[in-house]
């Protein structure tokens, strides 16, 4: 008798690309989605109601980190893998997820052949970054926008996480909102921002964060 498929639970606020992937997984007699989750919210109340074997998250959710969901899935079920799937580019973003816990990384603009593999692999006990991060043996961190200044690998994951919403477009208050912070609190990381990275004012800080956003999605920033 077949063993029964993994149990994935697909944490994404994009209905298209949660749509998407249960198509992919239909194919494969080894993986289903189990449940789906638009938000960290949604996602941590699914895993206390259902088992799964694998959570496969994005680190951009509207509502609330992934980065921070990582740290609470580590907290509360240790045992269970989370692979992270993102439009980001793996070198700007592996290392940070590896680091808070996850078990791998891979692109949304990659094959999608290269998700199932992935997922397979981290099922195993394996992690999982792409070839070509592997034959680098490091996990690269980014350089200063003068490509020699200070790097954003002494940026905290909270800090990285308000550098993207920046660049992003999204005002200060409407970063806490996201976050679930107060106003005072993400000025606070924003001015330790600049500190760490020698910029002089909101709007350098603006024009980096844009540019860090557009090279980390793989777009050349004007």
């Amino acid at each position: 008798m077949p063993a029964p498929p993994a149990r994935v639970l697909v944490v994404d606020d994009h209905p298209i690309v949660r749509w998407g992937l249960d198509k992919l997984f239909a194919a494969e007699d080894d993986l289903a989605v189990a449940g789906e989750a638009a938000t960290a919210d949604e996602a941590l109340q699914l895993m206390g109601a259902e088992t799964f074997d694998l959570v496969l998250l994005d680190i951009g959710l509207k509502q609330g980190s992934g980065l921070d969901l990582i740290g609470q899935i580590r907290a509360q079920y240790d045992d269970l893998p989370v692979l992270v799937l993102s439009m980001y580019q793996e070198r700007f973003y592996a290392e940070r997820v590896l680091r808070a816990g996850a078990q791998g990384f891979v692109t949304k603009q990659g094959d999608p052949r290269a998700v199932v593999e992935a997922i397979r692999r981290v099922l195993g006990g394996d992690l999982y970054v792409s070839d070509a991060l592997a034959d680098e043996l490091v996990l690269r961190a980014v350089e200063g926008p003068d490509g020699g200044g200070p790097a954003v690998e002494h940026l905290s994951d909270r800090e990285a996480e308000v550098v993207r919403f920046i660049g992003g477009g999204l005002t200060t208050r409407e970063i806490a909102g996201e976050l679930n912070l107060s106003v005072k609190t993400i000025e606070s990381y924003r001015a330790n921002v600049k500190r760490k990275l020698g910029l002089k004012s909101g709007a350098e800080l603006a024009r980096f964060a844009y540019d860090w956003s557009s090279r980390s999605m793989g777009v050349e920033a004007g």
